[in-house]
């Protein structure tokens, strides 16, 4: 672990990942080094069970670095920002940003809000499930659009792949939460919240209300 940190490359791509999720392109774009030798520092990184890497649900071409448990744990801690409000938004507004929204009022003196880039009729009933069994109240009584719900002054948390491409940016952070509605099961909801609940709890503290 330590070999694989000891370049300065792959340390600041591990601390760059410490706040969200990047493809490769977007590595590249960031540290301004070529495709080969991003793919020879990501392949290190994994040798070392620092970052692994999620097919997108999204864009099938597209892969997503991201950390580990060990990782998350060398990793620099994310520097601290203000934001308005915090706004989490996937492609049906129906189950993972409904439970981050409702996770982040828990965790943060931020207000939070939740949306959807094609929200569907109504939040999944499993999801409202998982949100009884934690004891945690879903704030919205029906998905909404990211039109309707979106400011200039929101800090954007893409919960989705497919979000996170088709804003194409304009999010200050990307988190590949798999779907679990494309599962249906309990146990794929239950996953979902528990990393949600993990990034939160990881990213709240570095979180101010401007």
């Amino acid at each position: 672990m330590h070999a694989a940190l000891a370049d300065p490359a792959r340390l600041g791509i591990v601390d760059s990942l410490a706040r969200g999720d990047k493809s490769p392109s977007e590595l590249q774009a960031e540290f301004t080094i070529g495709s080969n030798l991003l793919a020879h520092h990501l392949k290190v990184l994994e040798s070392a069970h620092i970052v692994s890497r999620l097919r997108s649900q999204g864009d099938h071409r597209r892969s997503y670095a991201r950390l580990t448990t060990t990782g998350m744990a060398v990793a620099q801690p994310p520097a601290p920002t203000e934001a308005h409000r915090v706004v989490f938004v996937c492609t049906a507004n129906s189950a993972r940003s409904q439970l981050a929204a409702a996770l982040w009022m828990l965790r943060s003196d931020v207000p939070a809000a939740s949306a959807g880039t094609h929200p569907a009729a109504r939040i999944d009933p499993v999801a409202r499930a998982v949100a009884t069994r934690h004891n945690l109240g879903l704030r919205d009584l029906a998905p909404r659009s990211l039109a309707d719900v979106l400011t200039d002054d929101d800090f954007v948390i893409t919960v989705c792949d497919a979000a996170h491409e088709k804003l194409d940016a304009r999010d200050a952070l990307h988190w590949s939460v798999p779907d679990p509605v494309l599962v249906g099961t309990a146990t794929a909801f239950d996953a979902a919240y528990d990393e949600l609940s993990a990034r939160i709890s990881a990213l709240a503290p570095f979180m101010t209300a401007a």
